[in-house]
């Protein structure tokens, strides 16, 4: 069993913009357009709000001026189109229980405790519990025996289902059952696919001072990432830190 204080988020999948179709698309219309940006996200951005416009060829020339006026006009559907694909994981089912709120825009596909084994499973430690050494003795022991209970319960289940004789569907009854005693500080994993409008409402809304501290770790390290990644969609924010908590600030909110 280990014992987890930071999440990790890992940037699987990105979207490529397939060059030649749109030329084949602008012949077939009589229009021109050059594009600054290799970023396929930032691309498709572009091509979705010239769409909306008919402004190829015309008004800003470069990519990041054009999404900076879309993102300035909360045009934020053309965000939408800007998708990338992460596995998150360190982080808690309590984690996890929020963030499949998110659903707008958003897709998840999370570890499965009745077909994972649960037996080695690492847990996520709050900080203010952590710093405590008192405090942090009191919930090691709590997760200790909630954890020894689930071992115990496999081993009396597997023992008291012998009547399926399918081993794969008997392990999946047991574990099933099993994870009741589980806490919600048992680590998860999950992959998930977001476009770009979703993200930036994920970050704003849990990477405020008014979020979950484990959730807005999350939030800071996605803003972060999609600022490498995509700086023209992501550049309006910034990580600033209040009362030693860092949180994530744009002056173009809900786009």
């Amino acid at each position: 069993m280990n014992i987890i204080r930071e999440p990790k988020v890992y940037l699987l999948g990105r979207q490529n913009m397939d060059a030649d179709a749109v030329q084949r698309f602008l012949d077939d219309y009589g229009m021109t357009w050059q594009t600054d940006t290799e970023i396929g996200g930032e691309q498709l951005v572009e091509v979705g709000g010239r769409v909306c416009y008919l402004s190829f060829g015309k008004g800003r020339k470069t990519n990041s001026e054009y999404i900076g006026n879309l993102i300035g006009m909360k045009h934020g559907s053309v965000l939408e189109h800007a998708t990338w694909d992460f596995i998150i994981a360190g982080v808690s089912r309590s984690f996890s229980h929020e963030l499949v709120r998110h659903r707008a825009g958003w897709g998840f596909s999370q570890l499965s405790q009745r077909y994972v084994d649960e037996s080695m499973a690492n847990f996520i430690e709050p900080d203010v519990i952590a710093e405590d050494e008192r405090l942090h003795a009191i919930w090691l022991r709590s997760v200790q025996a909630s954890h020894q209970a689930y071992v115990e319960l496999v081993e009396g289940l597997m023992e008291k289902m012998t009547h399926v004789e399918a081993k794969t569907q008997r392990r999946k009854l047991v574990r099933e059952a099993a994870r009741s005693v589980l806490p919600n500080a048992t680590e998860t994993i999950i992959f998930c696919s977001a476009n770009a409008r979703a993200l930036r409402h994920f970050i704003e809304l849990r990477g405020s001072e008014g979020a979950d501290v484990e959730i807005r770790k999350v939030a800071l390290q996605l803003l972060r990432i999609m600022q490498r990644e995509a700086p023209t969609l992501f550049g309006d924010y910034e990580i600033v830190t209040e009362d030693g908590t860092e949180v994530a600030r744009t002056q173009f909110q809900k786009v």
